[in-house]
């Protein structure tokens, strides 16, 4: 399985989505950003779409829920740690209250890995993200895994005014 994603403004990821009804895609609306996922075992409907392999999935994504990308820049000789280190989140999110789905994503032409989730709200996420080590400093210390630093970036199903 895997997901391909693409950027543009609000109209045209709009355009998109209903050319394609038929197919899994969420429109997701960021502060002056907005993305359209799609989530398929088959080819990408994207013309120049950012590919990645589902390494880990839990849950069903609704579509109607706030949505967390947490980017991670992962150098080659990192990709194992990394992989080992964050492909067995499911347990620590599956019994979250407000939590809806779980994606770990591996690219599969640049060096950014992203763990996707999907929460009925911000303070879901942000109640998870305080019980659980997320924090990527402690495997730095030791190993030299990231080409930049992880950032987080935060989405809605909605537009909002």
């Amino acid at each position: 399985m895997n997901i391909y994603m693409t950027s543009g403004t609000p109209e045209f990821m709009k355009t998109i989505k209903k050319k394609h009804s038929n197919e899994e895609l969420f429109l997701l609306y960021g502060v002056g950003n907005t993305i359209l996922i799609h989530e398929t075992t088959g080819k990408s409907i994207f013309q120049v779409p950012q590919k990645y392999e589902i390494l880990e999935s839990h849950g069903k994504f609704s579509g109607t829920g706030f949505f967390v990308l947490q980017h991670v820049p992962v150098s080659d000789e990192g990709r194992p740690i990394f992989e080992f280190q964050y492909t067995k989140l499911t347990s620590t999110v599956e019994n979250e209250p407000g939590f809806i789905a779980l994606r770990v994503l591996k690219p599969l032409k640049m060096d950014t890995y992203i763990i996707l989730t999907e929460w009925t709200g911000p303070s879901s996420f942000d109640i998870w993200e305080k019980s659980i080590s997320l924090n990527f400093d402690h495997i730095t210390d030791k190993q030299h895994i990231f080409t930049s630093p992880p950032h987080v970036a935060t989405y809605r199903s909605t537009e909002e005014a």
